[in-house]
């Protein structure tokens, strides 16, 4: 058995669910990193027990799931071009602060709309030298089991932080076995939810009355926003992009077996069906697809982008984890970090990353050079 594990796959189709269980048996990780599925469980538990907290009157909003987002003006629902009803939604109340991904899960599947503390005060002003902060989540996650640290954190550090839930496609949509899961959203078509987060940020932008956002995207997140700065008007609209192992260039088929078991070892069999749908965005992001080949057409960035990317060398989606790395173009700039360079102890995988104490300081340093990065023993249960 693994440990919490990776994020993404492929098929607007079925795939062999032995190829998938027979894919992620192979993968390895480090051995003081691979908890067992009791610990797993338990952890889960915990997370689920903890109760929800009401939004402040600022954020209070409908309560009705998978609200399409409508505030401000701003137009909906978000649908996919040819009908398939892919959307947006904006998160309701919010979740307590969570110290690794399993207690963030467990409580998402009970709380699939809940926003992780310190998100969505729409009434925030970024201080002097500022910008407001967008979070993006990946692909079968949502903005509170991916963010439930970060966030907080973002926010304790005087930053005005946003997220929303996108890619919501159910299963007779091709968003695959695991949309039937409560809270896993980013299934649906990625250009289509570039689309949401532009609408997004759009309103961040007039709410707040800045000019330019920076983003921070996990895993699927990242090559969204790269998608919303070549094709949807982001790059006038966006000044630092800061991502945690993104799928900048698509991943192997590696990726995917380990996704599979690592929901499995969360307590949910999706690897008990006879057949893994996985989802339109999964297919979306495998090495050499029409979508990674347009978004990285002509180069990996844009001028006047500033890029932090971030790897972790225990990465078992996006694989090889090298591949997130990205190379300045004319007019940007990239920083690759490996978060275990100068810190070995840090066993953060793919889903970890953003609970990840060290992950987590680099973002902040990103956003402000003057905050230091910092060495701490992270990994799947140690964040």
């Amino acid at each position: 058995m693994k440990t919490t594990r990776g994020l993404h796959r492929l098929a607007i189709g079925c795939v062999s669910i032995a190829a998938v269980a027979g894919l992620g048996a192979g993968l390895a990780g480090p051995a003081t990193a691979a908890p067992s599925v009791q610990q797993l469980t338990d952890t889960i538990k915990q997370g689920a027990k903890k109760p929800t907290k009401a939004a402040p009157k600022v954020q209070q909003q409908s309560a009705t799931a998978n609200r399409s987002i409508t505030t401000n003006a701003v137009a909906g629902p978000f649908t996919v071009p040819d009908g398939t009803a892919s959307t947006a939604s904006d998160t309701v109340g919010f979740g307590p602060q969570q110290t690794n991904f399993g207690n963030a899960f467990g409580y998402a599947i009970q709380n699939p709309n809940a926003g992780p503390p310190g998100a969505n005060d729409f009434g925030c002003k970024p201080k002097s030298g500022q910008r407001p902060v967008v979070l993006l989540h990946g692909t079968w996650e949502n903005a509170y089991d991916n963010f439930a640290r970060m966030s907080p954190d973002l926010k304790a550090a005087g930053y005005c932080v946003f997220t929303f839930n996108y890619g919501k496609l159910n299963i007779t949509n091709g968003g695959g076995v695991i949309s039937l899961i409560p809270g896993a959203n980013g299934t649906g078509d990625i250009p289509t939810s570039a689309g949401q987060v532009a609408t997004f940020v759009n309103r961040v932008l007039a709410a707040t009355g800045a000019s330019k956002v920076d983003i921070v995207g996990h895993s699927q997140g990242g090559v969204l926003a790269r998608q919303y700065l070549k094709f949807n008007g982001g790059a006038t609209k966006v000044q630092k992009l800061i991502t945690l192992g993104a799928t900048n260039h698509g991943t192997t088929l590696l990726g995917i077996g380990s996704l599979g078991r690592s929901i499995n070892n969360l307590g949910i069999d999706v690897l008990g069906f006879a057949q893994l749908p996985v989802g339109v965005s999964g297919i979306q992001q495998v090495v050499g697809s029409d979508f990674i080949n347009k978004v990285n057409a002509g180069g990996d960035t844009l001028p006047g982008i500033d890029y932090t990317i971030i790897r972790t060398t225990y990465d078992e989606v996006t694989t090889p984890s090298e591949s997130t790395f990205l190379t300045a173009g004319p007019g940007a700039t990239v920083k690759n970090v490996t978060l275990q360079d100068g810190c070995p102890i840090d066993l953060s995988d793919h889903l970890s990353m953003t609970y990840s104490t060290r992950a987590i300081s680099i973002v902040k340093n990103a956003l402000n050079p003057a905050s230091p990065v910092v060495c701490a023993k992270s990994g799947p249960l140690v964040n």
